[in-house]
C-alpha cells in the first residue's frame, strides 16, 4: 500500500489518462491531435503521471479466464505471526495463481484473490497455499460472476473534480472507458511503452 502524498491532476491529466485507457495502443502524436495540445505537452505529463506513481505501468492487461483460468476464489489466511508476514509473502508470490495478497484487519491475517482452471483445481492451489508451516487456516468464497471490474477512473475523475462527459469527450469523441474489464490485476492504462512513445 503506497503512503506517498496525493498527487494533484488536473483535467488535461484526466482526459490524458481516459484516452489511454479507452485506446491503449495509441500514440503521443495522436494523443495530442485529440487533446488539441502540443505533442510535448503530452509527453511531459505522461512522464510526470509515470515518475509520480498515478500510472503504473504501461504493459498489456491480461485476462485470466482467456487463459484458461476461469475460476476466482477470495482466501483469507490465518496465520502465526510470530516470524512475521514476509516468509508467508515469499511463499504466496511462488504461487502463479495468488494474483494478489494483503495484509488486513479482523478475524485473518491475509486476504488473496486467487484463481484456478476449475473447482477441483482450486483445491490443488489452496492445498499449495496452507502447505506453509506458517499458515493454520484458510477461509475461500468462490465469486460467481463479476458485477463491477476493478476499476480506479471514476475514482480518478472524482479526485480532479472532473465527470465522465468532461474527461472523455475531447479525448475520444465519446463516452470513454471507466476502467480495466478484467480481474487480471489493477492497471491505469494499458498500452506497450513503444506505442505510446511513438
Amino acid at each position: 500500500m503506497s503512503t506517498a502524498q496525493a498527487v494533484q491532476l488536473d483535467q488535461l491529466d484526466v482526459k490524458l489518462i481516459d484516452l489511454l485507457a479507452a485506446e491503449p495502443r495509441i500514440g503521443v502524436l495522436e494523443c495530442s491531435r485529440r487533446l488539441q495540445v502540443a505533442r510535448g505537452t503530452v509527453q511531459a505529463r505522461l512522464d510526470k503521471l509515470l515518475a509520480r506513481g498515478v500510472i503504473q505501468g504501461l504493459g498489456p492487461q491480461l485476462d485470466p479466464v482467456a487463459l484458461g483460468f476461469g475460476v476466482t476464489s477470495f482466501v483469507t489466511l490465518e496465520i502465526n505471526q510470530r516470524p512475521g508476514h514476509d516468509p508467508v509473502t515469499t511463499h504466496l508470490r511462488d504461487i502463479p495463481e495468488v494474483l494478489e495478497a494483503h495484509t488486513i484487519t479482523g478475524s485473518g491475517d491475509v486476504l488473496c484473490r486467487i484463481v484456478a482452471r476449475s473447482n477441483s483445481d482450486l483445491q490443488r492451489v489452496l492445498d499449495q497455499i496452507v502447505s506453509h508451516e506458517q499458515i493454520a487456516r484458510a477461509s475461500s468464497i468462490i465469486a460467481l460472476a463479476e458485477k463491477i471490474p476493478y476499476r480506479v477512473l471514476p475514482l480518478l475523475r472524482s479526485a480532479a473534480g472532473t465527470t465522465p462527459t468532461e474527461s472523455g469527450s475531447p479525448a475520444a469523441g465519446g463516452p470513454s472507458a471507466s476502467g480495466p474489464s478484467t480481474a487480471g490485476g489493477p492497471s491505469a492504462a494499458s498500452a506497450s511503452p513503444s506505442a505510446v512513445r511513438s
